[in-house]
């Protein structure tokens, strides 16, 4: 498939990385042009290209990019893409440690809800509750026992298969979780959230979450973060710290 990932951070390059090496034709962009991308397109095998480029690149586009620079991106980004191409957001909100305050998404609408009306296209949600390291290592063929799940939510069914099929192709065990407004279910703090779960255990983590306890869920999230960091912070040189944001998919690289 051609594939174009907006966004070069841990999660969008992991995401470029495996999907080359899987034989798919895989463009990639960040907010800094092309030519800062030349090293790491040629390591993992794909193409350098703009943001505009990679929104038009072929049948997938997956947006990997923090929340708060989705507002960012060209308005018309979309306007030449047909409808048949899935859009996949994979971000979470962070307000207080990377996005800021979004008063949209303060006053109750869904982060993907959010990015959907910025672009101005239907998104599929997906790849957000898995954290860097997982996805860069722990994906394994069909059938092994212990397979980690991703679930994936969003309103086209043909889209979201697109996608289930995808998180299969990557080593995962695709759970359909439903509509775009069901995504909440694996935001940040969730029991479904970066804890690497079977299909079944996944499962059951979604249904047991509690839409009320989103901001709650929110503000654990963030506090387990700190709590890891202040806890090492004597042990951990910076980088190892700075290597900790990045696997837990908190790095500001777009």
């Amino acid at each position: 498939m051609r594939i174009g990932v907006i966004g070069a951070g841990s999660m969008g390059g992991i995401l470029a990385r495996h999907l080359a090496k899987r034989g798919h034709h895989v463009s990639i962009a960040n907010s800094r042009g092309p030519e800062s991308l030349t090293a790491l397109a040629a390591e993992i095998g794909a193409t350098p290209v703009s943001v505009v480029d990679a929104a038009e690149a072929g049948e997938i586009v997956i947006i990997a990019i923090p929340t708060k620079a989705v507002a960012d991106l060209p308005r018309t980004l979309f306007a030449n893409v047909p409808s048949s191409v899935v859009v996949i957001d994979i971000g979470n909100y962070h307000p207080e440690l990377r996005d800021g305050r979004i008063d949209a998404i303060d006053r109750g609408m869904l982060d993907s809800q959010w990015v959907a009306q910025q672009i101005g296209r239907p998104v599929i949600k997906a790849f957000n509750n898995i954290l860097a390291k997982s996805l860069l290592e722990k994906g394994v063929p069909r059938g092994t026992t212990g397979r980690i799940a991703l679930s994936v939510f969003g309103d086209s069914l043909d889209a979201k298969a697109t996608v289930l099929r995808l998180v299969d192709d990557l080593g995962f065990d695709p759970v359909d979780g439903g509509d775009l407004d069901n995504s909440w279910r694996q935001q940040p703090g969730t029991p479904a959230y970066c804890r690497d779960l079977e299909a079944a255990a996944l499962r059951r983590a979604l249904t047991e979450a509690v839409r009320s306890r989103i901001d709650e869920y929110r503000a654990e999230s963030i506090w387990n973060l700190w709590l890891n960091l202040t806890t090492h912070f004597c042990e951990w040189t910076h980088e190892q710290g700075w290597e900790y944001l990045v696997t837990a998919n908190y790095d500001d690289d777009d």
